[in-house]
């Protein structure tokens, strides 16, 4: 997938309780911040005639099950290094994909997307340095983990306790209830002119006037929580969810669109928003978030 997409890379528990409405699990600190939803019938996938690869909206039945509210931050991620000594893909590859307008003036000359030139492979880039060695985590410690592989997502998910949610789960929690709507807060793009969520404003993808207050990358409860209590479904970043993008099509899936989706270009910034990636992909606008078993 090119465009403001991200492109594909190089080849114990503790006692929960599901409550009969979304509530906060307390079962233990690996278990703070996530949400039970009791599950049922739900609507996934959309009839947007631009997205096929969508198609159709249906009903499914989702079981109980956990949620986080938010995506994984840096600081969550620093603590999963720090307690296995994981090596993430992009630093076993030496690089990954990052967003050129991110990076300084005089930065190096860099191979780029045939596709989608702004697109820039970056030797040095992982999660620990987004832009590059020259960059670092400071100040964003609160914002989501990128440069992550479905596989570096899936042994912080191991690790963890949990794992990645589905693609019908994540959909599910992502709408807050609202079956119908392509936002997770109703119809409108920016209802009273009110921004909520990280995406691009401007021309892309030669000028984000940062007018949601962000470019780049922003916290991961930047905007106001969906029906269900989850912040930033929609924008910001991808999100790696578990299994295949297709019937026998091994490759993997992210949802919900994130800070490059632009409307000229690519409009998956929406509930049902879906992209597919091979499963050791890393970009500077790819991350996740935790669901479990309930």
């Amino acid at each position: 997938m090119s465009g403001c997409c991200s492109p594909s890379g190089p080849g114990g528990g503790s006692s929960i309780r599901v409550a009969d409405k979304p509530g906060v699990l307390r079962g233990g600190d690996r278990l703070d911040g996530l949400v039970v939803l009791a599950g049922g019938r739900t609507v996934v996938g959309s009839s947007d005639p631009d997205h096929p690869e969508e198609w159709p909206a249906r009903e499914v039945d989702v079981a109980p099950f956990a949620i986080g509210r938010c995506a994984v931050t840096n600081d969550e991620f620093a603590a999963f290094v720090a307690a296995t000594a994981h090596r993430t893909d992009a630093e076993r590859h030496g690089w990954s994909f990052v967003f050129g307008g991110l990076l300084p003036d005089d930065f190096p000359p860099t191979r780029g997307v045939a596709a989608a030139p702004w697109w820039r492979e970056v030797h040095g880039a992982d999660w620990a340095h987004p832009e590059g060695p020259q960059s670092g985590l400071d100040g964003r410690g609160d914002h989501p983990a990128v440069h992550v592989s479905r596989r570096d997502a899936e042994a912080y998910a191991v690790w963890w306790g949990g794992r990645l949610p589905t693609e019908p789960e994540w959909e599910h929690a992502g709408r807050g209830g609202l079956a119908a709507a392509p936002y997770p807060w109703g119809h409108e793009l920016e209802p009273s002119g009110e921004h909520r969520m990280n995406v691009w404003q401007g021309t892309f993808p030669a000028d984000d006037t940062g007018a949601d207050g962000w470019r780049g990358t922003c916290p991961v409860d930047a905007f106001p929580a969906n029906g269900h209590g989850l912040h930033n479904t929609t924008g910001n970043v991808w999100e790696w969810c578990a299994g295949a993008w297709g019937a026998g099509d091994p490759t993997g899936v992210s949802r919900g669109g994130s800070y490059l989706c632009h409307a000229s270009y690519c409009r998956r910034y929406r509930v049902s928003g879906r992209q597919p990636h091979s499963l050791d992909s890393t970009a500077g606008n790819l991350g996740f978030r935790i669901a479990a078993d309930v």
